[in-house]
């Protein structure tokens, strides 16, 4: 509304919908429920447990993770065919995207709703088949590992970040991840090491940033340094880089 972009008749509409809970029981009456919680297997079917036992047996159950195996989740459930992925990307009020994963069982009206949801949304709805970071994200884990590289050969997080502007990109690599929050592609990555092959190149910045609690924009530090809503390249991170190109 500050904006000028709704009326304050139309903000006083949408606040009038809008209700926050922390109860699962408030779930009752839900025909479509979105999980957006931790990138964990583990967590993710402990809270799709609890949606089972509150919502409605026709309520849709999606949910939005970024890499995890969809199907897995779903094959939790007595009725598989009510789970569907639904991965909206950071910030999501903004991004027109949105996958929609198709798992082995769901069924023709839980799809169907899926994309319809997308639509009323004014998102662009992509189907995506069950698979490592999707499309989106297996794309990005792609041209990542590339600009990793430029790390340790002597590129900053800034430079790649200028050059990716220039070249049509809304924002560079780094500021991206830090937006969307470096706790995601670090689970991946963890559940992902046993079956990395040893002979690929393994860039280790991104992970030390992680273990220092350094999770992009929502810590107020990541790759680049955040306050007050101004970002700037952070010092630290540049010394860590070099540190590691040198070893």
């Amino acid at each position: 509304m500050r904006r000028g972009i709704i009326s304050a008749e139309k903000m006083t509409q949408l606040r009038s919908a809008f209700h926050a809970s922390d109860r699962y029981p408030d779930l009752r009456k839900a025909d479509l429920v979105i999980e957006a919680v931790f990138e964990d297997i583990n967590v993710k079917t402990d809270v799709f447990s609890k949606l089972v036992s509150v919502t409605r047996p026709d309520t849709i159950l999606a949910t939005n993770t970024s890499y995890l195996d969809v199907n897995l989740i779903a094959n939790t459930l007595a009725d598989p065919s009510r789970v569907i992925g639904l991965h909206f990307f950071s910030p999501a009020h903004i991004m027109k995207l949105l996958e929609i994963i198709v798992t082995d069982h769901v069924s023709g009206d839980v799809l169907a709703t899926g994309i319809d949801l997308a639509k009323r949304l004014n998102k662009i709805p992509v189907l995506s088949g069950v698979c490592d970071g999707f499309i989106a994200n297996r794309l990005m884990t792609a041209y990542r590992q590339e600009c990793d590289y430029m790390l340790l050969d002597g590129a900053l997080p800034w430079d790649i970040g200028r050059a990716m502007v220039a070249f049509g990109f809304p924002m560079g690599l780094y500021q991206m991840q830090d937006l969307a929050g470096l706790d995601i592609s670090w689970a991946m990555r963890k559940r992902l090491a046993k079956t990395r092959k040893p002979i690929v190149r393994y860039v280790k910045v991104a992970d030390k940033l992680c273990e220092m609690g350094r999770f992009g924009r929502k810590t107020g530090r990541g790759w680049y340094q955040y306050n007050n809503g101004n970002i700037r390249p952070d010092p630290y991170v540049e010394q860590l880089i070099y540190a590691e190109s040198a070893d």
